[in-house]
């Protein structure tokens, strides 16, 4: 399923901060009367993990994988003057302008797949998504993962892709293992690898992959180190996913940690 390009909206309200993870997102309020999870350009590693999350949430989506809806999200550090932490009034002002924005669900609890109900296909495709996008960060100690609507939505993709925060190495890291595989959250749930492999990899369509590319937004990949333009970034995201499919030692990597499971 092809996504349509990040709607934008202008954050009005500053909320709450929330110091679950590491880059400091906050709740906001919007000029669409919507309320969304901002993560800042100016926290953590940058704009980069905010490219993680739209590509992630883009392949996803083809997957058949729920994720909630990303925007772009202006900001105006002029909503924290509230704010009585300093810390959170430093990063408005080092965020000015695009930032990304999840829309917030209500009452959503995090999801455990021990209580959860989800089918072993649903988890398969998980686990091979994860794989693809080398998503290290969801595990039982942190499942990013939430149960909402009677079903799973997977959130928090910022630590996927972690190759292009050393694009001179990118080459090396695409037929990479998934690092970690045996602490993900669905290894022991998931079907075989086998019976979701054909159709997952036929699902992300050259046009897919350049949709996902192009929903990026240029603020987030224009000035990129080592690259003439923005164009250039998205030429090599899209190389590295077109020789991500092709690679084989991934996916041997993930039948072996799945034979590891059922012999234990």
């Amino acid at each position: 399923m092809l996504r349509p390009a990040l709607r934008r909206v202008t954050a009005t309200r500053y909320v709450t901060p929330l110091r679950e993870g590491g880059s400091m997102p906050g709740l906001c309020e919007a000029d669409d009367d919507g309320t969304y999870v901002v993560k800042f350009h100016g926290a953590g590693q940058g704009r980069r993990v905010l490219v993680a999350e739209v590509l992630a949430a883009a392949l996803a989506g083809a997957l058949g994988l729920d994720v909630p809806e990303l925007v772009v999200a202006d900001v105006d550090p002029v909503i924290g003057r509230g704010e009585p932490d300093e810390e959170v009034q430093d990063l408005l002002l080092r965020s000015p302008g695009a930032n990304l924005g999840m829309d917030f669900l209500p009452g959503a609890l995090s999801f455990d797949p021990a209580v959860d109900p989800v089918e072993a296909d649903w988890a398969a495709r998980v686990l091979w998504f994860d794989a693809f996008v080398l998503n290290v960060d969801r595990s039982w100690r942190n499942p990013n993962a939430l149960w909402w609507g009677g079903r799973p939505w997977l959130i928090d993709h910022g630590a996927a892709l972690y190759f292009h925060h050393d694009w001179a190495r990118a080459a090396a890291s695409v037929d990479r293992p998934l690092r970690h595989v045996e602490d993900h959250l669905l290894l022991r749930s998931a079907a075989p690898l086998g019976a979701v492999d054909a159709a997952c990899a036929g699902a992300l369509t050259p046009d897919v992959l350049a949709a996902a590319v192009d929903a990026v937004p240029p603020e987030w990949v224009d000035d990129e180190p080592g690259f003439d333009d923005g164009a250039a970034v998205r030429r090599a995201y899209l190389d590295w996913f077109t020789g991500r499919l092709a690679a084989t030692g991934w996916r041997a990597d993930l039948d072996r940690a799945q034979a590891e499971v059922s012999c234990g």
